[in-house]
């Protein structure tokens, strides 16, 4: 599709996707949103992407939801651009309809269900949706510039994008709930302490960094594993027994023990040469996957 607010782009089997408003600091908007959740789709049915990064244009990674409806912004009932949601006859708000969705949660949970390793290369101010788009990324790298805001609480609103799920688990209840009760922007030393981010790196040092990680995983891992390894570890963080994690891995081990790709990694191994994978994605996933049942809004 024609992107009008981020750029796609694949080189040596890696996407970047740019988020591409760079005169708004690339403000979140509905279109934004779409367009994210259209990139991870082309993204997971293109085998010619074997990893994904994802970073900013200009100076600003993602200054968070664009404000320019001023008080409406978050408000869905005053603005045009937007459904409300239907009353119930008592006249509580059905809260289950599909428009009481947050945008946010729409890209962050279509970010969790993809199949290839992303990458958040984040380069300049991060807040609000901008800094929760980034925790269902696998790996999360940051600019000396980086700056980071989980502001909701100094705006009058709360959390979204699912992040009260992945930042707990990211960074632990006590610094999540610092960082989301003070609302403050704090700089990339504080987010690599918090272990928000991986790795701090100098600005023109960002997307080089990020691409020798991606690279490292084109060039050595067989995208079928990629893609269950990824699904299992998330997964995973939910589960209320390893018995759970117990029964994936030894679907896993039982199945691509038959594969090509295992026979190719052992003979490679034993050859001491490069494998070459030929197993992909799209046509050799195993069929005990999905092992979950997809969750409905409702």
């Amino acid at each position: 599709m024609a992107y009008q607010q981020i750029k796609y782009e694949v080189q040596d089997h890696i996407l970047t996707i740019t988020l591409n408003r760079p005169d708004k600091m690339n403000a979140f908007t509905h279109v934004m949103m779409d367009e994210l959740i259209a990139a991870f789709d082309a993204a997971d049915a293109d085998d010619n992407v074997r990893a994904i990064i994802v970073t900013g244009a200009g100076r600003a990674f993602c200054a968070g939801a664009d404000l320019s409806e001023g008080g409406a912004t978050f408000d869905r009932a005053a603005r045009s651009d937007r459904k409300t949601a239907p009353l119930r006859p008592n006249g509580e708000v059905e809260w289950s309809d599909d428009a009481v969705r947050d945008g946010g949660g729409r890209v962050t949970l279509r970010i969790y269900k993809c199949l290839k390793p992303v990458i958040g290369a984040i380069n300049g101010a991060a807040v609000g949706i901008g800094v929760t788009m980034q925790l269902p990324m696998d790996i999360r790298i940051a600019s000396v510039d980086a700056r980071f805001g989980f502001v909701f609480a100094r705006r009058g609103i709360v959390p979204e994008a699912a992040s009260s799920w992945f930042l707990l688990r990211i960074v632990g209840i006590s610094q999540a709930l610092e960082w989301c009760y003070s609302g403050r922007v704090f700089p990339a030393d504080e987010a690599l302490a918090g272990r928000l981010v991986s790795k701090v790196v100098p600005a023109d040092e960002l997307i080089t960094t990020a691409r020798a990680i991606a690279r490292e995983i084109v060039e050595n891992a067989a995208p079928v594993s990629i893609a269950l390894i990824r699904q299992q570890m998330w997964r995973m963080l939910g589960a209320d027994d390893p018995m759970e994690a117990h029964k994936v891995d030894s679907r896993g081990i039982y199945s691509r023990g038959q594969s090509a790709d295992v026979r190719e990694g052992v003979m490679s191994f034993l050859e001491k040469r490069p494998a070459k994978f030929a197993q992909t994605v799209s046509k050799d996933m195993p069929s005990y996957f999905p092992w979950w049942t997809e969750r409905e809004y409702k």
